[in-house]
């Protein structure tokens, strides 16, 4: 197969996961980050701790967007309230044939992100993968890893370069309802781990946990039936198997909180109790999280 060109346009945990896997089987793969990170990058490669390999993996870092400039595909990854923003800064270096491959949470990513890059591909994916950064230039994997990608052009091209790397890729027609069941594990585990400061496999002992999570899916079904959405699969089993396979992940909100950062709940409960709020569903479990994670966030040191 012949070697990709790859950006990861936001290389935090996710970004430099995927980015480091495509490295290591052998393309030529930039990571585009905030300095203390790149620095380290730069002087020691990626190191890349794993359930099945610890290594530090070479690779190019840079701080600036221009540095996805001559990429045949962009690893999207920035945190979704910086959608638009980094796809302005990106726009003006891509090429005409890049694929922009968005790997965020949320539901509407690469909506918004096409409507700022209207002259390029943008794909959708699902991510699930259990990591974060132990470091500058440190990955800690927990679990999984497996992508599923909305077709396009080149989604077939890079499905294979990724399935060759070690990453289990499916392209699938209904990615906005896999969209959707990503949403669902992230609204059940994402606000409470925050606020319990818990890896998930200690979160779902904790009394009145998983009653919980079954009204916040509950509430996430309702909207997404409403609005159209046919969420594939067992979701109950779904969020059930979170715990079981990543039983020592704290969730992304959970981490953004522990280092004083803005979270991405506008994106996660905010998103379902906005469209709940819109198509007449009552959201109050959802709604609830969502307030505890702002005020906590309003809390915490700037």
């Amino acid at each position: 197969m012949k070697p990709m060109n790859v950006a990861v346009m936001g290389a935090g945990a996710v970004g430099c996961y995927y980015g480091g896997m495509l490295a290591r089987a052998g393309h030529s793969v930039t990571l585009i980050g905030r300095p203390q990170h790149v620095q380290a990058v730069q002087v020691q490669g990626l190191r890349m701790q794993t359930l099945s390999f610890d290594e530090a993996v070479p690779l190019q870092a840079s701080t600036d967007a221009s540095a996805v400039r001559g990429a045949d595909l962009v690893l999207f990854a920035v945190k979704s309230p910086d959608t638009e923003a980094a796809g302005a800064q990106m726009r003006p270096h891509l090429s005409a044939g890049a694929l922009v491959l968005c790997l965020q949470n949320g539901v509407d990513n690469a909506e918004r992100l096409r409507a700022t890059l209207p002259d390029h591909a943008v794909a959708a994916a699902v991510v699930y993968v259990a990591t974060e950064m132990a470091g500058p230039g440190h990955l800690r994997h927990h679990g999984r890893g497996e992508l599923v990608i909305e077709p396009s052009t080149q989604s077939e091209a890079v499905a294979r370069a990724l399935v060759a790397a070690g990453v289990p890729t499916e392209i699938s027609d209904n990615v906005r309802g896999a969209l959707w069941a990503k949403l669902v594990l992230n609204c059940a585990y994402n606000a409470l781990s925050a606020v319990g400061r818990m890896a998930y496999g200690e979160l779902v002992q904790r009394s009145g946990v998983t009653e919980l999570m079954r009204d916040v899916v509950a509430e996430c079904q309702a909207v997404a039936a409403a609005d159209g959405v046919n969420i594939p699969g067992d979701v109950a089993a779904a969020v059930r198997r979170i715990a079981e396979t990543m039983p020592t992940q704290c969730s992304s909100t959970a981490q953004d909180l522990m280092r004083g950062k803005p979270s991405e709940i506008d994106q996660l409960n905010g998103y379902v109790v906005q469209r709940g709020t819109a198509l007449g569903i009552p959201t109050p479990a959802n709604r609830a999280l969502w307030v505890v994670v702002k005020l906590a966030e309003s809390a915490a040191p700037s």
